[in-house]
C-alpha cells in the first residue's frame, strides 16, 4: 500500500471514539498545562504514562503528543495576558505579547498565535510525513557500530544541554547511564548492582523515576514558594479580530517560523526552547522598523510561536526513524512506546506502519481542534491559571501515587518516586539538568546492546571501525563538538549554542 492509501487507513482508525477522544483529552490537557505556570508538558505526559496502558499503542501516542502539542498551544496565553510564561518555550513571547496586552491588543495577538500555530502545526506534520519514512528507510543500512556512534554524538551534544556547565550534563547522563545498567545482566543473567535487594532485580523502572523527577519535585518547589495571585484581563470574542495590517504583519513570519522550527526540532536539545529564541532573533534582524520589538511588535509573537509549535512535530522524526530522543518529552514518549512493547526506529514503518499513519491522521485532527479550542475558550483557559496551588497540588500528588502503583501493583515503585521527587528537587536547586539524565536512563539499554553487538561484530577490534564511514563520520562530528566546544574559551568566544535549560524540561 502507498504513502495516499495508509494515511487514508489512518484517517479511517483515527476517527475511533476512543483516539478521537484520546486525542480531544490530549489537546486539552496541554493547553491546560501549557496555561499553568510551574506545570510542564514533560511533567504531565510522564503523569499521563499509566493511564495509556489501559488503551493500545497509538491511542497512548496520541494521547501524549497532544500534550505537549497543546503545550505549545496553552503556553501564549499567559505570557501574553500576565507576562508569565505558562511554558518554557513561551518565555520569548513575553517580550511583545505583553506589550500588545498593554495596549488594548490582546485579544488580537491570542488570535494571530492561535491562527499561527495551526498553520506551524500543519507545515509541521506535512514535513513529518514526507521525511520521516524516507529517513527510516536510509537508517535501515545502520549496522551496531553505526548507531553506537550515532549514540555517543548524541550524548555528546546533549551534554551541552546545560551550557553553563556542560560538565554537569555530562555527569547527568552517565548517572542516567549507570541506573538503566541496574538489574540482570542480559547476557548471562547475573545480577548488577542489586546490593542483595531482590526487588532490584528487575532494574528501576523508567515511570517512577520520570514521574518523581518531573511531578514530585515540582510539586514540592512549587510548595516551597511564595504564590502571587496573578490580575488576568479579561478576553471577550468580539476583541479577537487583528487588524487587516496586523495579518499582514504575519503571515511571512508565521511561515518563516514553520519552516525554521521544523528543522531546530531535528537537533539535541531543548528544540521548542531554541527554535522560539532563533526565530524572534531572525525576525528582529530582518525586520524594516527593529525598534518596535520589544514594544509590542506583532511579529515578535506569531514568529516565536510558530516557531515551537513546528518544532514539536520535528523533534518527532529522529524518535520514530532512529528510535532516539533528542528531549525530555521525546523520552517520555519512547518510554511510553516500550511499554506497549513497541520499539521506534528504521523497523517502525513496516512493522508497526498502521501505528505511525494513525498517529500523523490524528494529528491532523487534533490542530483542528486546537485551533477550535483556543480561540472561543481563550478566556475561560486564562483563568486556570487563578488556580491555587494548595488546591492543584494535592490533586496532582494524588495521581502521581495512584499511576505509579496501578502499572505493577508495587510500592517500591511509590517509594522509588518519592526519593526520586526529592533528588529532583535538590539537583533544580543546584543547578544540574534533568533531561540528560532522562535521556540517559532511556538509551542505556539501547546503548549497551549496541556495544556489546559492535564488539561481537568487529570481534573485539574496536579499530575496524575505521572501515565504516558513517561511523567514522559520527565520531568525527563529536570530536568536532568537543574540540570547538573545550577551545572556544581561549579564543574569548562563547560556544553558538548556549541555551539555558528550563527546569521544567
Amino acid at each position: 500500500m502507498d504513502g495516499f492509501g495508509l494515511l487514508v487507513n489512518g484517517f479511517a482508525n483515527s476517527f475511533t471514539l476512543v483516539n478521537l477522544v484520546a486525542c480531544f483529552v490530549g489537546a486539552l490537557i496541554g493547553t491546560m498545562v501549557g496555561v499553568l505556570p510551574g506545570l510542564g508538558p514533560t511533567a504531565t505526559m510522564a503523569l499521563m504514562l499509566p493511564f495509556t496502558m489501559k488503551f493500545g499503542v497509538t491511542t497512548g501516542l496520541i494521547m501524549m503528543t497532544g500534550v505537549w502539542y497543546g503545550a505549545m498551544y496553552g503556553g501564549s496565553t499567559t505570557s501574553i495576558l500576565v507576562n508569565i510564561p505558562g511554558e518554557a518555550a513561551s518565555v520569548v513571547t513575553c517580550l511583545d505579547g505583553y506589550q500588545m496586552c498593554k495596549k488594548g491588543r490582546a485579544g488580537a495577538a491570542l488570535a494571530l498565535v492561535a491562527v499561527g500555530s495551526f498553520v506551524a502545526g500543519t507545515i509541521g506534520i506535512l514535513g513529518l510525513q514526507f521525511f520521516a519514512p524516507y529517513l527510516g528507510q536510509a537508517a535501515l543500512s545502520f549496522g551496531p557500530p553505526e548507531f553506537l556512534c550515532f549514540m555517543i554524538l548524541t550524548f555528546v551534544l546533549l551534554s551541552n544541554l546545560s551550557a553553563e556547565a556542560p560538565l554537569k550534563g555530562a555527569l547527568m547522563i552517565a548517572f542516567g547511564l549507570f541506573l538503566s545498567t541496574i538489574g540482570v545482566n542480559p547476557m548471562d543473567s547475573y545480577p548488577r548492582f542489586t546490593f542483595g535487594v531482590e526487588k532490584l532485580l528487575l532494574g528501576i523502572d523508567f515511570l517512577p523515576i520520570a514521574m518523581g523527577l518531573f511531578g514530585i519535585s515540582e510539586i514540592l518547589s512549587i510548595a516551597l514558594e511564595k504564590y502571587v495571585k496573578p490580575q488576568i484581563n479579561k478576553i471577550r470574542l468580539r476583541e479577537l479580530y487583528p487588524s487587516r495590517e496586523e495579518v499582514r504583519r504575519s503571515v511571512y513570519p508565521t511561515l518563516r517560523g514553520s519552516v525554521l522550527g521544523f528543522f531546530i526540532g531535528l537537533l539535541p536539545g531543548p528544540c521548542t526552547v531554541i527554535s522560539t529564541f532563533v526565530s524572534y532573533a531572525l525576525e528582529k534582524r530582518i525586520s524594516k522598523t527593529p525598534e518596535e520589538f520589544g514594544h509590542g511588535a506583532v511579529e515578535g509573537v506569531v514568529g516565536p510561536e510558530s516557531a515551537n509549535n513546528s518544532a514539536v512535530m520535528g523533534s518527532m522524526i529522529p524518535l520514530l526513524t532512529l528510535g532516539i530522543p533528542f528531549a525530555a518529552p521525546s523520552a517520555i514518549m519512547l518510554a511510553g512506546l516500550r511499554m506497549h512493547n513497541v520499539e521506534p526506529g528504521p523497523m517502525l514503518f513496516t512493522t508497526h506502519p498502521d501505528v505511525f499513519w494513525t498517529f500523523i491522521a490524528a494529528m491532523y485532527l487534533g490542530n483542528i481542534m486546537l485551533l477550535i479550542l483556543n480561540l472561543p475558550l481563550v478566556g475561560a483557559f486564562a483563568k486556570i491559571a487563578l488556580v491555587r496551588p494548595q488546591i492543584l497540588m494535592p490533586i496532582i500528588s494524588l495521581i502521581c501515587l495512584v499511576g505509579v502503583y496501578s502499572v505493577r501493583n508495587s510500592l517500591f515503585d511509590v517509594w522509588v518516586m518519592i526519593i526520586a521527587g526529592v533528588v529532583g528537587l535538590f539537583l533544580r536547586k543546584w543547578k544540574f539538568p534533568i533531561a540528560p539524565f532522562i535521556i540517559g536512563v532511556v538509551l542505556g539499554p539501547t546503548t549497551e546492546n549496541s556495544l556489546r553487538q559492535s564488539l561481537m561484530m568487529l570481534r573485539g577490534d574496536v579499530s575496524l571501525v575505521a572501515d565504516r564511514p558513517v561511523s567514522v563520520t559520527l565520531l568525527a562530528l563529536a570530536a568536532v563538538f568537543l574540540v570547538v566546544k573545550f577551545t572556544a574559551p581561549f579564543f574569548g568566544k562563547k560556544f553558538p549554542l548556549k541555551i539555558e535549560e528550563d527546569s521544567k524540561l
